[in-house]
């Protein structure tokens, strides 16, 4: 095999959709207001309210952890607690954004299979907790990664569990949707439907990792969840200047179901690669593959032995690597993942 670069380390590793990009040049003419002033951002405004079927407020941000962070330090205290899949990206990629932007908010992981949370484990997780006692921090929110960091879907009735619990106990309901579209692709089912309709309050709307170039955004459907968002944002300095460019690319990303397009992609290159190593022995799929992420056990030089063919990937154990398809993921990234591990599995 000639050794080439074949992509699978991150959806962020991918081009920008060409759509995307012209609708920046297509929001480059004249001047328009700042800070979310201009005529775009409104119209975003409306768009989503539609999209969503409710009333919605959207913050156009740079990046998925300001989402993240910066939603979950509106919705919480600084002594509060937020619950989260071990697994779960605030968890274990962020730097403790969510820590920092909330001023000691505190992330409590809560067990679940592939990432996810467990309704029962959270119940018991938040009686346990010694609300009202000033020595305990105090449950604040519950954060659920939608597709989860295992690359598992939440079923909608998977959601509205967790977030009766969360509800009961008086707490925010915050979704990770990074990859939001991926999972709205598997489920079949309407962006409304996947949020507020199932308890979610707040959600980090994934661009980025699906076409975008440079913005997430927050999406609050409940405004009681986090009504001084709009401080937190300008204080951490995710508010973007000429926020016309962030809103463009977003009303170009949702424009004529073109997410969906797109993580439908993603998704069934992940799907094709499962359907052919699956039954390859000394491979080990470990998760549901239900977005556009495997988690694939195999020997040690098989590992190796991708390295060697130039498959770009990460590790996740000694025996463990992680895959993710992108929306330009090719049929020959594909083909080249695939023959690499039977090739090297055979060998091994």
């Amino acid at each position: 095999m000639t050794k080439t670069r074949v992509e699978f380390r991150s959806d962020n590793c991918g081009r920008a959709a060409p759509e995307l990009i012209e609708a920046l040049v297509a929001a480059n003419t004249d001047t328009e207001l700042g800070y979310g002033g201009d005529a775009l951002t409104a119209t975003l405004q409306s768009r989503f309210s539609d999209l969503f079927e409710a009333s919605v407020q959207v913050f156009p941000v740079p990046t998925g952890t300001a989402a993240n962070a910066l939603a979950l330090a509106a919705a919480a205290t600084p002594f509060g607690a937020v619950y989260c899949s071990p697994e779960a990206h605030i968890h274990t990629s962020e730097c403790n954004a969510a820590g920092f932007f909330g001023g000691g908010t505190k992330l409590v992981p809560i067990e679940g299979p592939h990432g996810k949370v467990n309704p029962e484990a959270l119940e018991l997780a938040i009686t346990t907790a010694g609300k009202g006692l000033t020595h305990k921090s105090q449950p604040a929110a519950v954060n659920l990664v939608q597709a989860t960091d295992r690359g598992a879907v939440y079923s909608l009735d998977e959601i509205a569990a967790v977030s009766q619990v969360a509800h009961a106990h008086g707490l925010t309901v915050h979704m990770d949707g990074a990859r939001f579209a991926n999972a709205i692709a598997r489920l079949g089912c309407t962006p409304a439907q996947a949020s507020w309709r199932a308890g979610v309050d707040v959600l980090s709307f994934g661009v980025t990792k699906n076409g975008g170039l440079l913005t997430d955004a927050i999406v609050v459907f409940a405004p009681e969840s986090a009504t001084d968002i709009g401080f937190h944002l300008r204080r951490a300095g995710a508010v973007w200047s000429k926020m016309r460019f962030a809103s463009a690319q977003i009303m170009a990303y949702v424009a004529d179901d073109l997410w969906l397009r797109l993580a439908r992609q993603a998704n069934a290159a992940a799907t094709r690669i499962a359907g052919q190593i699956e039954s390859v022995a000394g491979v080990t799929i470990i998760a549901p593959v239900q977005a556009n992420e495997l988690f694939v056990e195999m020997s040690a030089a098989t590992l190796a032995g991708l390295e060697q063919d130039g498959v770009l990937f990460y590790r996740r154990g000694p025996r463990l690597a992680r895959f993710v398809c992108r929306w330009d993921t090719s049929e020959d990234d594909v083909a080249a993942l695939v023959g690499s591990i039977v090739r090297h599995t055979a060998a091994s």
